[in-house]
């Protein structure tokens, strides 16, 4: 049995959600340099990272624009509620109406 080519390179995998869409799609997805440069842009944009390694594997096996299966809805809501509870406060909501 061979290993896959990507074993032991960086992947990322970068998620959306819409409000049309049922559930969060795949938006981006790379190895190597290509994860580098989706970190990094992330990073530029001010989006959240996070390091899950087991978790991006599973993303892996879905393709660009797939959304993600059912099995992984729980821990992608969790995993967004926490970084949703990360974000600073907009101190625009706290003005009086």
């Amino acid at each position: 049995m061979t290993e896959p080519r990507h074993v032991g390179r960086r992947q990322a995998i970068a998620l959306a959600y819409h409000d049309a869409d049922d559930a969060p799609r795949v938006v981006a997805q790379g190895y190597g340099e290509l994860a580098e440069r989706i970190i990094s842009e992330a990073r530029r944009q001010g989006i959240y990272v996070h390091d899950a390694p087991e978790l991006v594997g599973l993303l892996m096996q879905l393709d660009l624009d797939e959304a993600i299966p059912p099995r992984l809805y729980q821990v992608i809501a969790e995993l967004l509620v926490w970084v949703y509870e990360l974000a600073p406060a907009d101190p625009s909501d706290d003005a009086p109406a």
